[in-house]
C-alpha cells in the first residue's frame, strides 16, 4: 500500500503541475511554441532549446509524459497488489488509477487538436474540463490508498446533509473553474471588469464578455458563502475533519479571491494570471478532497449503523425469547 500510495501522489503533484504549467503556456502565447507539430516539436523529438517559448511549451509536454508514466506504474503497482485490502474490487486503488490513466488520453488528444486548429478557446476550456477531471480522479486515488485524510475519516461519522454540501462545494468549484477557462480564452473576457468586486463599479453588464466575467466572479461569491456555512456546520457538529476541510478550503478560496482583485486591479500582469491559475487549481483539488472526506465519514457512519442494527435485533429477539420461557413456566 505505501508503494501504491506514493506513486498516486507523484501522479496526483504532475497533473497539478501540469494544468499550472498548462495555463504559463496560454498566458505567455507560447501554444504554438513547437510550431504545428504533435506530439513533436518542431519535428523532432528533442529540438534544440533556443528560444522561450519552445522551452516552455515542450516543458508543458514533458510533464505531460512524467504524469503518464507516473500514471502507468501506479495501475501496474495497483494490479500486482489487486489482492490487499483498498487495492483491488468496487471502491480500490485499481480502478481509479485505471480511470486516471484513461483520462490522461483525453486531454493529450485535445491538446493535439489545439495544436493543430490554432487554440480555439471552446477547445482550449474543454481541454481545461478534461484536465480538471483527471486532477480530481487521481485525489480520489490517493484517498482510496488511505491518503489526504481518508483512513481518519473513514473512521468517524458525518450527517448526509454534511456530505452533500461538501459536494456541492465541489460542484459548484468546477463551475467556478470553466467559467475562468472562458473568461481568460474568450477574446475581451478578462479585461472587461475593472475594478473589485463589482464589475466596473456596476451589477448589469453591457456585452457577453463583461457577462462571462460577471457571472464568473458571481459563482465565485456564491461558493465562499456556501463554504462559510459549512466551516460554521462542521463547528456546530464538533467535526474535526470536517471542520479543518472545510477551513483549508476556505482558506485557499480568499487567497484566490486576493488574488484576483489584485489581478484585475493592476491590469492583469502575466505573472498574477500564472498564480491565479495555480491558486484556482488548488481551490478544486481541495473542494474535491472536501467532498471525499465527507463521503468517507457519511459511509462510516452507515457502516455503524449497518453493524449495530443486528445486533439491537438479536438483543431484542433474546429478550422476547426469554419473556416466552418465563411465561410457559
Amino acid at each position: 500500500m505505501t508503494t501504491t500510495r506514493r506513486l498516486a501522489y507523484l501522479a496526483l503533484f504532475l497533473a497539478y503541475a501540469q494544468i499550472v504549467f498548462g495555463a504559463v503556456v496560454r498566458i505567455t502565447d507560447s501554444g504554438m511554441g513547437c510550431g504545428d507539430h504533435w506530439p513533436k516539436c518542431d519535428g523532432l523529438w528533442f529540438p534544440p532549446l533556443d528560444n522561450t517559448e519552445l522551452i516552455i511549451e515542450i516543458t508543458h509536454r514533458w510533464i505531460a509524459a512524467a504524469l503518464l508514466i507516473a500514471t502507468v506504474a501506479l495501475v501496474v503497482a495497483a494490479y500486482l497488489h489487486r489482492h490487499e485490502p483498498r487495492i483491488g474490487g468496487r471502491g480500490g486503488v485499481l480502478r481509479a488509477a485505471s480511470l486516471a490513466a484513461a483520462l490522461w488520453l483525453a486531454p493529450a488528444i485535445l491538446g493535439a487538436i489545439t495544436v493543430w486548429l490554432e487554440l480555439p478557446p471552446l477547445v482550449v476550456v474543454i481541454h481545461l474540463a478534461l484536465a480538471m477531471a483527471l486532477l480530481a480522479v487521481l485525489a480520489v486515488t490517493v484517498m482510496r490508498a488511505g491518503g489526504l485524510g481518508a483512513t481518519a475519516a473513514e473512521r468517524g461519522g458525518v450527517a448526509p446533509r454534511a456530505a452533500r454540501a461538501a459536494i456541492v462545494a465541489a460542484v459548484v468549484t468546477f463551475v467556478v473553474v470553466i467559467l475562468g477557462g472562458f473568461t481568460a480564452n474568450v477574446p475581451g473576457a478578462a479585461p472587461a471588469c475593472q475594478g473589485f468586486p463589482l464589475c466596473n463599479g456596476r451589477v448589469l453588464t453591457d456585452d457577453s464578455a463583461q457577462t462571462i466575467h460577471w457571472v464568473h466572479r458571481v459563482m465565485a461569491f456564491l461558493l465562499t458563502l456556501h463554504v462559510v456555512g459549512m466551516v460554521i456546520g462542521a463547528r456546530k457538529r464538533g467535526d474535526r475533519i470536517m471542520v479543518r476541510a472545510a477551513a483549508v478550503l476556505l482558506g485557499v478560496i480568499v487567497v484566490q479571491l486576493t488574488v484576483a482583485a489584485v489581478l484585475v486591479s493592476t491590469h492583469l500582469p502575466p505573472a498574477l494570471q500564472s498564480l491565479h491559475q495555480a491558486v484556482g487549481t488548488l481551490v478544486w483539488l481541495s473542494a474535491v478532497v472536501g467532498a471525499g472526506l465527507g463521503a468517507r465519514r457519511a459511509r462510516g457512519e452507515n457502516l455503524r449503523t449497518s453493524t449495530s442494527s443486528p445486533s439491537s435485533t438479536s438483543s431484542t429477539s433474546s429478550t422476547s425469547r426469554a419473556r416466552a420461557l418465563k411465561a410457559a413456566t
